[in-house]
């Protein structure tokens, strides 16, 4: 990888026009400012359909394949709707999801009613049709049902051919509807994309480890995941107590049967990784370490400690994508509990590492994350993830004895406003191959702009710009720390 730098900025944060960031001028904005900021990469979150009984999160999506339908941008539907002049412009900082499905999904039915179906959109529906069906029936199902999968009558839930066919003929509207809002979906974001590539700047994007269980892939795969002979789990995945959580993580995703996808040769699972690949340049595999072995908890447990370590499909599985892609561009996440084993597999095929700063202060000096322990350049440095706090917030909770070893390490005294800019220069002039800066931390942003706390659910994934902060004076200094340090 060229030695370059990046931000990290979820689209959902985006400041938008109707309370939520999406795929408007906003972003191409944002893709502005990251050209003259002499950035080369955005890095954003998953993109796909979420919903408020899984907290909003990315990482429980209803479909490892369809996208985000709030990332559809009003404005640009005027080719398809009517519009009313006076869009109420949201300047909060948090999200409030209801609202902003209300008013998208107004706009979205009345562009649906005056679309007129050309050669696009049967093209689209032709390439995409290894899942745009099954997706567009489980949500209309679902719909109308009310109630996710868990839910579900036996029959539905196991596809019966014949109540199959029912729904298909009594939810027909809806069907159609769903694929249109994918096609209008995928057109925007793939606009978006290339305006990006043109200016020079490459999308980091992620790819959940774990699906929901109330998802399209599960309803549509059963095959594939730890199952009973109701469908129900058998085992959910988390991981064991940790820097994050003393109980460790529940994160309650059904886990895969290896076993099963590798008599496939793992070609659902590929699949997956393809589409994931078209619509980013660069691909994190989210929570690496699973896929040398993951934590497996019994379905019931109230917490993750109860778990056990099982192996998962580790170089086998890589093999078999490397004989559909050469180059996959993949970032192992490799944070967390990390054994040889892990360390062997990701190195086995050069995928980059992370590095996490926040996680470099506990008084150790042979702490791997600290700058002077970096091994090699194939790696990726981060002030902090979506998962850490701000880094003024994170600086302003830190305990006595990490805040003087911070402090040390830095030579720094006392200018508290300005800390970010010192993690920033830290990131940057490490020897790691690219360094990715999250927008509050180059924004100066505390605590209150968080987008998620691991183990906790109901204030996660809501923070976003009530406005464009970025500037002439910011991009000015993002050149010449990249300059400085040879990321330009």
């Amino acid at each position: 990888m060229k030695r370059s730098s990046g931000i990290l900025m979820p689209v959902f944060s985006l400041p938008g026009e109707l309370g939520i960031g999406d795929f408007g001028i906003s972003a191409y904005e944002f893709i502005d400012f990251l050209k003259d900021s002499g950035q080369t990469y955005w890095e954003i979150l998953p993109i796909n359909p979420i919903d408020p009984l899984y907290d909003n999160s990315p990482y429980s999506p209803l479909s490892s394949f369809a996208g985000n339908t709030l990332f559809i941008n009003i404005a640009l539907l005027k080719e398809y709707a009517f519009l009313e002049k006076n869009i109420l412009q949201k300047s909060s900082n948090l999200i409030d999801y209801n609202m902003v499905k209300e008013i998208k999904y107004h706009y979205f039915i009345e562009a649906y009613r005056n679309f007129k179906k050309d050669d696009n959109y049967y093209k689209f529906i032709e390439e995409n049709k290894y899942w745009i069906y099954d997706y567009a029936l489980f949500i209309s199902i679902r719909n109308y049902m009310g109630k996710g999968l868990y839910d579900w009558p036996y029959e539905i839930k196991t596809r019966d051919k014949n109540r199959l066919k029912f729904y298909e003929e009594k939810l027909k509207t809806d069907i159609d509807f769903q694929i249109f809002l994918q096609y209008i979906f995928y057109k925007q974001w793939y606009r978006l994309k290339n305006y990006a590539n043109k200016k020079g700047i490459k999308i980091i994007g992620d790819l959940p480890i774990y699906v929901n269980y109330d998802s399209a892939d599960v309803w549509s795969h059963p095959e594939y995941f730890k199952l009973d002979k109701n469908l129900n789990p058998i085992f959910v995945s988390g991981v064991p107590p940790d820097f994050f959580s003393k109980t460790g993580q529940l994160w309650g995703n059904p886990v895969f049967d290896w076993n099963k996808l590798k008599e496939k040769k793992f070609k659902w699972w590929i699949e997956r990784f393809m589409h994931t690949r078209k619509l980013y340049d660069v691909v994190r595999l989210d929570h690496f370490r699973g896929y040398a072995a993951y934590w497996e908890v019994p379905f019931g447990e109230k917490t993750a400690i109860n778990g056990r370590w099982t192996k998962g499909p580790g170089k086998e599985l890589f093999k078999e994508l490397l004989k559909e892609i050469k180059e996959p561009n993949i970032i192992a996440e490799d944070l967390g509990l990390i054994t040889p084993d892990v360390k062997e597999l990701r190195d086995q095929f050069n995928f980059p590492s992370m590095k996490v700063l926040q996680f470099a202060f506990d008084g150790n000096p042979n702490n791997e994350y600290k700058p002077h322990n970096y091994s090699n350049k194939n790696c990726v440095v981060y002030t902090g993830t979506h998962d850490n706090n701000t880094t003024i917030g994170w600086f302003q909770e830190l305990g006595k004895k990490q805040k003087i070893d911070f402090l040390k390490y830095v030579s720094f005294n006392n200018h508290y406003d300005k800390i970010n800019w010192v993690f920033i220069r830290l990131a940057m002039s490490s020897i790691c191959d690219i360094s990715i800066i999250p927008i509050q931390d180059i924004l100066g942003l505390g605590k209150d702009s968080r987008i998620n706390t691991p183990g906790t659910i109901g204030k996660n994934w809501k923070w976003k710009l009530s406005s464009n902060y970025y500037s002439k004076n910011l991009s000015k200094k993002l050149i010449e720390y990249s300059e400085i340090y040879g990321r330009s």
